[in-house]
């Protein structure tokens, strides 16, 4: 499924911004091609950047890689419960919090990557194993509606959304 073919009113208004970074890529290929383009890109900077916080308060690139994971697995159990017809509503997630209780900053840059891509391979094989019809399933997450594909989508536009705040705020 390439993405204009993911109606808006799949995705709350706030994931918008993530949606609109994205070409009109297919999803499973820029699942995939994306995370690998990701590491590439964090493997090139310097060693010294990675625990360099731009601002008081703000997180690390290891926070913001670790927040990267956190949201990865929990974007895709949403889109499994919704994919399997599960009609419970999923509540929010302080991402704030997480990060805070996640110690990102005692891991190794390497060991997190790995994580990722395992993370991400995972997420792959999951949306691998949608139907069309599970992938157009749409459930209730954050007090709003949001469609299975529509996450996939998100978890792209997200990673690459702090791909750019890398590149503007870290480098």
């Amino acid at each position: 499924m390439k993405l204009d073919q993911l109606p808006v009113n799949e995705y709350a208004p706030f994931y918008e911004g993530y949606i609109k970074t994205l070409d009109n890529v297919e999803l499973l290929e820029e699942l995939e091609i994306c995370v690998h383009d990701f590491i590439r890109f964090v493997q090139n900077i310097p060693m010294d950047k990675f625990d360099f916080r731009y601002a008081e308060g703000k997180w690390t690139i290891k926070d913001i890689i670790q927040h990267l994971i956190d949201v990865e697995r929990v974007f895709s159990y949403r889109a499994l419960r919704i994919a399997r017809n599960d009609a419970t509503s999923l509540p929010g997630f302080d991402e704030n919090f997480y990060v805070t209780n996640a110690n990102a900053n005692t891991r190794s840059i390497q060991e997190l990557l790995s994580e990722l891509a395992l993370v991400r391979q995972s997420t792959l094989f999951l949306f691998k194993s949608f139907t069309p019809a599970q992938l157009g399933k749409i459930g209730i997450a954050s007090d709003r509606q949001v469609s299975v594909r529509a996450i996939g989508f998100i978890l792209i536009g997200h990673q690459k959304h702090h791909q750019e705040v890398f590149r503007q705020r870290y480098l």
